[in-house]
């Protein structure tokens, strides 16, 4: 049997049944490289944040922990036994390189790439791409609610998430896009981070549905939690009217001021974000409570958030629920896992749309940084002409895959470069260095402010330059044109 957490096998069956091909074919150790890559990025942007690697690894670690009774369940009969039985012994012995956690990722780059036997390479598609389309889809989506803002933002979406699993990691993913924190406890304990929570409707309504129950919650809640961050709801009757003034109440009575050790605040969850917060700050002003917080809750997003913050809110963080924890506006990312080569000879999947042919070979993709900032990124065949030049800074000209007039020019030693796909595991060792999730965080900020402006706007964002290397690029047009000679001769034939 199998233990049903047991991701390693979250799989579709017709990999399985390609893979009993290739075992009666003796194709099992042929070497194989499958590239993971999305075509196009969510809300018309064209780039994504990079999530999923840390539990990608940990999947592939897990091949070879189920017996033969468990596909006997999908794989019955005798024809199947000794396949069943190289299931049951087959662990993973490839390589894998990947993008870090944090990157910024550009459509078609290799985000990861598997390079091993072929049954062990083909039956890991299905668990890959529900990880890195999960993590990437969330982290994409809080890169942009958190770029909307220079305020804080929290992921509060555990309740909206597509399940428990999608909870933890989801929130996981929404911090390396950029969240302060999440409300998820088991998120913060996998990854040794604080949650963060304030409290619910319903804690003000234990006390009685009336006003001076309202008071009553606030006051008990403070003595409860004194010298801890207190955040107090207001919106639970009336914001202005009641909940506003018995917070501020409640918080004098208590001797929480501007001198309160730690932080402290109230939440707005309803009504006009931007007039409210605006009047609660006169009045907290006015009570002598300048450092009380202002967070806002309510079904926001990064449009909205953008909107308050134009109109001048006075909002000092926000928590933000279902836009990102189900990424709402894109739900599905668009990862793909292509075979790219076999034994050494480079294969691809032909489009009818030349520019959706996906690229073959073993693959590498360089950053080009100028001054710190990021200029262009190149994705080349391992060891082909242009990957020595730039290994060498050598002077460089990089050309529109569709459009051979924009060229660009990098002279020797004016640019420094970095790959962005490292080795993770090594003959089915894990070579991967686990890093704390603020590191992560840090590591995509820091990406982050290497884009120029125009590039990391919400709507209608300046394109950033991505290009292959003149061999990857007359690789796969000779491979197209020998496939379009080929089936148009076939077709004429027939």
């Amino acid at each position: 049997m199998i233990n049903f957490f047991n991701i390693s096998y979250c799989s579709d069956r017709y990999q399985y049944t390609m893979g009993k091909t290739f075992f009666d074919k003796g194709f099992q150790n042929k070497r194989a490289v499958f590239n993971l890559f999305y075509r196009s990025a969510p809300d018309k942007n064209n780039w994504a944040v990079v999530s999923g690697v840390e539990e990608a690894v940990k999947m592939i670690s897990g091949l070879g922990s189920a017996d033969e009774l468990f596909f006997e369940r999908f794989l019955p009969g005798e024809e199947y036994r000794e396949y069943r039985k190289y299931l049951s012994q087959m662990k993973f012995t490839g390589s894998v390189y990947s993008m870090e956690e944090g990157e910024i990722a550009f459509p078609t780059q290799p985000i990861i790439t598997v390079e091993g036997p072929l049954i062990e390479a083909q039956l890991l598609e299905t668990p890959l791409l529900s990880i890195m389309n999960h993590q990437m889809a969330i982290a994409t989506k809080a890169s942009r609610v958190t770029r909307s803002t220079n305020k804080p933002v929290s992921e509060f979406g555990s309740r909206r998430a597509h399940g428990p699993w999608a909870a933890v990691y989801g929130a996981k993913a929404a911090i390396i896009g950029g969240c302060l924190n999440s409300s998820n406890i088991i998120t913060g304990d996998i990854f040794d981070i604080e949650s963060t929570g304030t409290m619910a409707h319903s804690f003000i309504n234990v006390f009685g549905c009336t006003i001076a129950g309202e008071f009553k919650a606030f006051n008990t809640y403070i003595t409860s939690h004194y010298g801890e961050p207190l955040v107090l709801l207001v919106d639970t009757y009336d914001t202005l009217r009641c909940g506003l003034r018995n917070a501020i109440r409640a918080y004098l009575d208590n001797g929480v001021d501007d001198s309160y050790t730690n932080s402290y605040g109230i939440r707005l969850d309803s009504g006009d974000l931007a007039y409210l917060s605006s009047v609660c700050r006169e009045e907290l002003d006015r009570a002598g409570l300048k450092r009380c917080k202002i967070f806002a809750t309510n079904s926001l997003d990064e449009y909205i958030i953008a909107e308050l913050e134009r109109q001048n809110a006075k909002i000092d963080a926000y928590g933000v629920g279902d836009a990102i924890a189900t990424s709402k506006h894109n739900p599905c990312f668009g990862n793909v896992y292509k075979l790219v080569e076999i034994d050494k000879e480079p294969v691809l999947k032909r489009s009818e749309d030349k520019s959706k042919a996906i690229n073959p070979g073993f693959q590498i993709t360089y950053r080009i940084i100028r001054n710190g900032m990021f200029k262009a990124d190149i994705t080349c065949l391992r060891g082909d002409s242009l990957s020595k030049k730039i290994e060498n800074r050598e002077s460089i000209t990089i050309r529109d895959e569709f459009d051979d007039t924009k060229t660009t020019t990098f002279e020797q030693e004016s640019y420094e470069f970095k790959p962005l796909q490292s080795l993770i595991i090594k003959d089915g060792e894990v070579v991967l260095v686990r890093k704390p999730i603020q590191q992560r965080r840090e590591y995509y900020l820091h990406n982050l402010g290497s884009l120029n402006e125009t590039q990391k706007r919400l709507i209608n964002p300046h394109y950033y330059k991505v290009d292959i290397s003149d061999d990857l690029y007359d690789l796969k047009n000779n491979l197209i044109n020998s496939l379009v000679k080929e089936i148009k001769n076939f077709y004429d034939n027939q």
